[in-house]
């Protein structure tokens, strides 16, 4: 599947992410890339670009202060190759972008990996 189609489902997935969730994501960037770059992938310790679906970077709502006016846009990587050979045959590709989204969402509200995984059961 190329980039411009990759996109298009990943909007499809948007459109079912429940509006309250979408509320909250105000100032935050959504982007697709093939893979992860080298220097991330070496700071979260993963050997191998195939393994990073998503990655969420910026300050988690629970880290905020209302003081602080001027953020960055955060920003929710999806990283197109490794999710659509995780994925392969196994669900629908928009259900699979949702769930990275959904996790990465999860890391914007403030939540790890463990917590995550308790609560959704999954480990994207």
């Amino acid at each position: 599947m190329n980039e411009i189609l990759f996109q298009e489902k990943a909007l499809e997935a948007l459109e079912q992410i429940p509006a309250n969730f979408l509320e909250r994501l105000e100032n935050v960037e959504i982007i697709v890339e093939d893979f992860a770059n080298p220097d991330i992938l070496r700071s979260l310790n993963i050997d191998s670009k195939w393994h990073l679906l998503g990655l969420y970077v910026g300050h988690p709502l629970t880290e905020r202060s209302f003081f602080q006016t001027t953020l960055l846009p955060d920003r929710i990587y999806l990283f197109r190759l490794p999710i659509l050979q995780s994925y392969e045959g196994k669900m629908n590709i928009v259900e699979a972008i949702r769930d990275v989204i959904v996790h990465e969402i999860g890391h914007h509200f403030g939540f790890n990996d463990d917590e995550l995984l308790d609560m959704t059961g999954s480990t994207i």
